[in-house]
């Protein structure tokens, strides 16, 4: 597990969020006690501090969701690389990125919002960092 979830040294922080969705972190279901196990996954205390935090069985993907936005509270904080792309898969990438940014800062207690980030509308603000 380690291997798959694992923040790479200079990866940006949204990039491996969406790496782990791709890699079925949404399937991973963890009691707090299980995610504390897991050791530091995104290399930053806070973040990993949070993972295990809540004691109820949630899926990896929604505790590193609401780990980075406790770690970050300010959508500011959280950049996406420059939206430099030159072929079609950059450009989806950089789109789901943008995704997974917005999904950060949704209300986790909201079942109406996508928890797919391919499944994210595209917002104003989104398009123009994509365009």
């Amino acid at each position: 597990m380690r291997k798959d979830f694992s923040h790479l040294p200079g990866e940006h922080i949204i990039t491996w969020l969406l790496r782990c969705w791709d890699n079925r972190a949404s399937s991973l279901e963890l009691e707090g006690r299980e995610a504390k196990q897991l050791g530091s996954l995104s290399r930053e205390g806070g973040i990993d501090k949070a993972i295990g935090k809540k004691a109820q069985a949630l899926s990896l993907w929604r505790r590193l969701l609401s780990s980075v936005r406790e770690r970050y509270p300010f959508s500011e904080d959280v950049v996406c690389r420059p939206g430099k792309w030159t072929t079609m898969e950059r450009g989806i990438q950089y789109l789901r990125e943008l995704a997974v940014r917005e999904m950060v800062y949704y209300d986790p207690d909201n079942a109406q919002l996508p928890t797919d980030p391919d499944e994210v509308q595209c917002t104003r603000p989104m398009w123009r960092k994509f365009v």
